[in-house]
């Protein structure tokens, strides 16, 4: 596992806590990236955004949300506001010019979390958002439909659900807080603006996200550039080398313009 070039000392509205980020420097656009719930940044995305950015001479970000991968924190303490504020915090330390946000699965909801988060603090948006399985709302949309309910009632009254994950690297945690937290950030309840181009590329066979959440969400960029790329044999992961390559070259032509 790659190490981090540099830690930030951050304190979100619910903890304090050191976060792992490897940047390396670098021409316009950066390329930054946004990781999904319970993933690192040395996964295979990661590394092929930033494989990329090497070779076109662009600046890379990648970053651990708290309690994520090589970053401290306490998994329980943590909400999508909290992951928002790391997002931003490295954002604004890193990030200079124009950037590419490139979010997968949960960070395609955290990308368009922080792209808004400029909007609102009159800086410019993203130069483009490339968003992969996006599970933008999942806490709203998503959940519901995955959890029976008594395991609501379970995470009403115990204030916490532990679920095996199908990739071996569970259980995943969902607390009560982060259900009630990501349910205020719902984005798909109105149209989405982001002032950018958006590229969704998505997987036919994702058991995680399904085809047709991912369909809505594209249907709610009425005011932008949105296109989509559907991979009818890929899974929610995305990460076989055909499908890294296809990232690539959706993030080249972004950066080429």
């Amino acid at each position: 596992m790659q190490q981090p070039t540099h830690w930030i000392e951050h304190q979100n509205h619910r903890s304090s806590h050191k976060l792992a980020v490897i940047h390396k420097p670098g021409d316009e656009p950066g390329l930054f990236w946004l990781g999904g719930f319970m993933s690192n940044m040395c996964g295979g995305k990661a590394e092929a955004m930033e494989a990329l950015g090497q070779e076109l001479s662009l600046s890379t970000t990648r970053f651990d949300y708290a309690a994520h991968g090589q970053s401290s924190g306490d998994f329980r303490d943590q909400t999508i506001s909290s992951w928002l504020s790391d997002a931003i915090a490295v954002y604004e330390k890193f990030a200079e010019g124009p950037q590419i946000l490139v979010g997968s699965s949960m960070g395609a909801w955290i990308a368009l979390l922080l792209n808004r988060y400029l909007l609102e603090q009159g800086q410019p948006p993203a130069k483009a958002l490339v968003l992969i399985a996006p599970g933008v709302d999942f806490t709203k949309r998503l959940l519901p439909h995955r959890f029976a309910p008594e395991d609501f009632t379970k995470l009403e009254t115990e204030g916490e659900l532990l679920r095996e994950s199908r990739y071996g690297d569970g259980p995943y945690i969902y607390t009560k807080d982060l259900v009630e937290d990501g349910n205020a950030h719902s984005l798909l309840d109105q149209p989405l603006k982001t002032g950018a181009p958006v590229h969704i590329i998505h997987g036919g066979e994702d058991p995680d996200v399904p085809l047709a959440h991912a369909q809505e969400i594209y249907r709610h960029f009425l005011h932008d550039d949105a296109r989509f790329t559907l991979v009818p044999d890929g899974d929610h992961r995305l990460s076989r080398p055909e499908d890294l390559a296809l990232m690539q070259k959706i993030i080249r032509s972004f950066a080429s313009e």
